[in-house]
This record gives C-alpha cells, structure tokens and sequence, in this order.
C-alpha cells in the first residue's frame, strides 16, 4: 500500500493520492468498484522501477477518499474527478490503466476527451460501448437488487470470492469490500452499469491495451473483452489462474503484461 500523501479537494468529497517520480510516460492507476489503490501495488512499484511516474489514488468513497455527509457517489462526479486530477498534476497524455470500475471511468474520459489520454489500458473491464444481448441487459438490470438482497455482514465475503481465486487475493479483497457501507457499495455499483451505453461505430481514439484474468466470471468480462480485442484489432492479454482481480490473484504475470502493452505504445 502506497502512501497517499496529496489531498485533492473536490464537490462533495477528497480525495486522496500519491505521485511516484520518473522519466517515462505517466501511468494512472484507477482501481475497481468497492477496492482502493492498493489493488495496484505490486504493478505501481514495477512501473516506478521501469521508470513511469505513477499516479495512484482512491476513488470517491473508497479507501481513503471520503465523501462528504449526505453526497452519494455518482459515476459522473468520479469521472469529473480524474479529469481534475489530470488537470491538478499537469498530466499531459498519461496511460490510463483503469481495473473494472476504474477501466469504466477510463473508457468514459477518452471518449469525452481524446486528448486527455496517450493510451488506454483496461484491466478485466467491460466494454462501455459494446453490443449487449437481451440476456446482458436483463443481468445488468438485475444485478443491484440482487446484490441487496445481501446481508451487509456477508456481502464483503461474496464480492471477494466472486472477484478473486487465490487465498491471499480472497483476503485483501474482502478487506477492502468490508470497509464500504453496502448502501455506498450499491451506489457504485449502479454507477458502474450507468457507463454501459452501446454504440456499434465507436473505436478507442487512443492505443488500447486489454488484460483480463483467464477465470474472471464477473459481469460479461469473459465474452465481452474478445468481442473488443477483435473490433478494434488489438491483441488480448489473459492472464492464466486469474479471476477478476487480477493484480493480486497473479502480481507478477499482470505487471509482465501491463509493461509489454506499455512498451508497445507510440512514444511522440
């Protein structure tokens, strides 16, 4: 777990991050729904090493982000929130590498602003702009009454074996889960799905990387990403053993591919 030292103010909540040094192409890591930047640790130090400023932080409502009393966390205030974050470093062009959530929100600022973004790197993400089968859309809809049908003692333990297969992976996930309030968890959860918006002509105006753990069984990650990697004629990157939290259930091998998909990205 990184340090999260900076402080960003913004409407209705603050947020919390932290700036690794280097030379290279800044990297923004974005973490997933209900998780904090630590998801992202093993992958934040190798990309220091490999010479990248490194931006990680928490999420509105996450971690150590808090949201003000009486704000709910909307997927639109989290999008405004990393376009001020970029704004507030001066990042010109970094990589955005968005987790789930996180690849959501990334997907979401490329296509409202090209220019914000070098590349884009989504990690067991779904596609924002894909097609949907009538089945796809009935399990979207469905999804959040389920989820609070849950009771909140037990919902961290359910997010966390869903998401991830090892033990330790498990662990650190269902920590993370366990300290959300399930009302904010649903909020993001919607907020999630609120991204979801078809559109067959769109094409990332950005290079696009893929990476998804081979037994994520979350959402539709597991068909829709190859629907992705074939539309935009970009390769796929799956990581064996690896359910949908992928940087902790395989560190090593999700870092490997994320600095191969880095080293392909056009340097201008």
């Amino acid at each position: 777990m990184l340090n999260l030292d900076r402080v960003l103010s913004r409407p209705g909540a603050t947020i919390r991050f932290a700036m690794l040094d280097g030379d290279a192409r800044p990297v923004v890591l974005i973490h997933g729904a209900g998780m904090d930047h630590s998801m992202f640790a093993p992958q934040a130090r190798a990309l220091r090493d490999a010479g990248h400023p490194v931006v990680a932080f928490d999420l509105r409502g996450h971690g150590a982000s808090h949201l003000e009393p009486g704000t709910r966390f909307s997927g639109q205030a989290a999008l405004d929130d990393l376009a001020a974050l970029l704004d507030h470093l001066s990042l010109q062009q970094p990589t955005l590498v968005g987790h789930s959530l996180g690849g959501n929100i990334a997907q979401a600022l490329v296509r409202r602003d090209p220019r914000r973004a070098g590349a884009l790197v989504a990690v067991d993400s779904t596609w924002n702009t894909g097609p949907l089968s009538r089945g796809e859309r009935s399990a979207l809809r469905l999804a959040a009454p389920a989820l609070s049908l849950v009771p909140a003692s037990r919902l961290p333990g359910v997010l966390a074996r869903a998401s991830a297969v090892t033990p330790a992976a498990i662990t650190a996930t269902e920590a993370m889960f366990a300290r959300m309030p399930k009302r904010v968890f649903l909020d993001v959860w919607r907020a999630a799905v609120g991204f979801v918006d078809p559109d067959a002509d769109y094409r990332a105006p950005v290079p696009l990387g893929l990476i998804r753990g081979e037994l994520d069984r979350t959402g539709n990650i597991a068909t829709a990403m190859p629907e992705w990697a074939r539309a935009e004629g970009v390769g796929e990157r799956v990581i064996t053993g690896a359910g949908h939290v992928v940087t902790l259930d395989a560190p090593d091998q999700t870092t490997a591919a994320l600095l191969e998909v880095l080293a392909a990205v056009p340097h201008e």
